[in-house]
């Protein structure tokens, strides 16, 4: 006979305070609801016609976005599921730089659909081997359904044509516009091996006021402000650049000077000019032409340096000023005195230039078939950059073209890595679902339901892209004519006609809507990855924040009467 133990009443496991939370009910549903909403509020922002969100972050900071990467950057997610999710599509934003809304749409429809096989009784291991099989397949597959390459070198033309669906779905109706400006800066950067691409080299400039119309490429760096004395153009000079003030040194310690008489006081200042005249002169015979200032340039320096013809510009940005210095070559100096030939940079043109009444400063450096070149200047290997300036009405409308354009490059860059291209429009989810759920068909065992739930998980993007352009109604039956093109032989290119011209469907190869297959490679394995991490937990322990008790809060205006 066995002996029953009585189990200890209230044992207690973790300190006052925490939380613990197991089982289907509290852990993984919780979870997948959580995931669920995010990817929700995401999902209006999907594709062309995705609305903008209005999001206040904790400074009090304004966004008018529907740029997924700055959303979820600037809502402080607190649910560890959620975070996840999260970290998924920032995984994908610094991969890829683009199809970040992809990954939260996909992982969020993935769980939904596994939490229906979930309350119907099967175990979350099966769902997660049905998933990666899935995954697996996918990948195989969409290796088949590329279409097109880059061609390479690269022309204008054909950059801004494969640029034109990123741009539209953030800047929809100016992505003709946008993808030409973006496709110039790119060529002007763009170095003798195409792999070696530098996003950091395409600069984006705002200025408010006229339209995005007015907006221009400038070869070269573009900084908002004039230079800060009399010299406004340079051509063919050495650059120094100094991290510190341009000015007389300070004494820590505080003195008292008797003067006694009016000649004293005249000598008295006379000694640091003098001092201060030397240092410039120094700089000034060792052929420096322009000084880049990262602090204050005191007036005393400035009278100097505008009677020595030099001219000056304050970069007050570190960002920016480290940037300058790969440009022109130069090593930025803690010291105010003449640089070394090593520590000298060079720069071609330092101009003025008047951009719709604003002036900002450029500096260039000019390469064999510019305009302005001149054969057998001092040349090597040069950091070529372009800026993007670009006009609008308002900040907010500025900030979002300057994500749009990012996307932009950061497709480029993706693009001169793997030049294939697919069928964009939600053409090739939809032929991958297809293609996926015949392959879980003929499976054996429980994992099956998994791979056909991940296929339909996948006809969310198509379906987003119809609802956001044409009401739900209308979007559930461009659905169902995609999924009968799609049947029929030659329709792997069918997608969304998000203007529905005709029946709300196009073939996107015919229409020049292609997307990067790297982009949905990624995609796909991140948001397969994030829907897995999420269902293989099963419980939650969370202890109490660290920090001392809340102030509490009291209700409404309490000390008025």
């Amino acid at each position: 006979m066995s002996l029953k133990v009585p189990k200890a009443q209230n044992l207690q496991l973790f300190k006052d305070g925490y939380k613990h939370l197991q089982g289907l009910e509290d852990a993984v549903l919780r979870n997948i609801q959580a995931v669920a909403e995010l990817s929700d509020l995401v999902r209006t922002s999907f594709g062309p016609n995705g609305r903008n969100k209005l999001v206040i972050n904790h400074i009090g900071r304004l966004f008018v976005t529907s740029d997924a990467a700055t959303i979820i950057r600037e809502i402080e997610v607190v649910h560890p599921a959620a975070k996840l999710l999260v970290m998924a599509s920032q995984a994908q934003e610094a991969e890829m730089g683009d199809a970040t809304n992809s990954v939260m749409i996909l992982a969020g429809e993935m769980l939904k659909k596994a939490e229906q096989l979930l309350i119907m009784g099967l175990h979350p291991s099966e769902i997660i081997k049905g998933y990666e099989l899935a995954s697996v397949k996918a990948l195989a597959e969409l290796e088949t359904l590329s279409t097109s390459k880059l061609p390479s070198p690269p022309t204008q033309s054909t950059l801004a044509a494969a640029l034109k669906p990123a741009i539209a779905s953030k800047q929809y109706g100016y992505e003709d516009l946008l993808a030409g400006l973006v496709a110039e800066a790119a060529l002007i950067v763009m170095p003798s091996n195409p792999k070696n691409f530098n996003v950091d080299n395409v600069r984006v400039v705002k200025i408010m006021g006229g339209s995005l119309s007015g907006s221009k490429v400038v070869r070269g760096m573009v900084f908002g402000r004039e230079p800060e004395g009399i010299v406004k153009k340079v051509r063919g000079g050495k650059v120094a650049v100094f991290t510190c003030a341009l000015d007389a040194a300070q004494t820590e310690t505080k003195g008292t000077v008797l003067i006694r008489s009016a000649d004293e006081m005249l000598n008295f200042t006379t000694g640091e000019e003098k001092h201060l005249e030397k240092i410039f002169q120094e700089i000034a015979d060792s052929g420096v032409k322009v000084i880049i200032a990262g602090t204050t340039v005191g007036e005393l320096a400035m009278h100097y340096l505008n009677r020595m013809n030099i001219a000056v510009l304050k970069v007050l940005s570190k960002f920016d000023l480290r940037r300058l210095c790969r440009v022109v070559n130069a090593t930025p100096l803690a010291r105010v005195g003449a640089p070394t030939p090593e520590e000298a940079g060079f720069v071609d043109v330092f101009e003025s230039i008047e951009v719709g009444g604003d002036r900002v400063t450029v500096l260039r450096q000019v390469v064999e078939g510019d305009p302005d070149f001149v054969p057998g200047a001092a040349g090597g290997d040069r950091t070529r950059t372009a800026t993007i300036v670009l006009r609008g009405a308002t900040q907010n409308r500025l900030d979002d073209l300057e994500r749009a354009v990012d996307d932009g490059v950061n497709v480029i860059k993706a693009l001169l890595k793997d030049a294939r291209l697919v069928p964009g429009a939600g053409a090739t989810e939809l032929e991958l679902s297809k293609r996926v759920d015949a392959y879980g068909s003929g499976l054996k065992g429980l994992s099956q339901h998994g791979v056909r739930r991940w296929a339909q998980a996948l006809e969310v993007i198509p379906r987003t892209l119809a609802e956001n352009a044409l009401g739900g109604a209308e979007g559930n039956e461009v659905v169902s004519r995609l999924w009968a093109k799609h049947e029929n032989a030659g329709g792997e290119a069918f997608g969304v006609d998000v203007e529905a011209e005709t029946d709300g469907t196009l073939s996107s190869v015919e229409h020049e809507i292609l997307d990067s297959l790297a982009a949905k490679q990624w995609a796909i394995k991140l948001s397969t990855e994030a829907a897995t991490s999420v269902l293989s937990v099963d419980s939650i322990i969370m202890s109490r924040p660290a920090g001392g008790p809340k102030v509490p809060q009291q209700a409404g205006n309490w000390d008025e009467d």
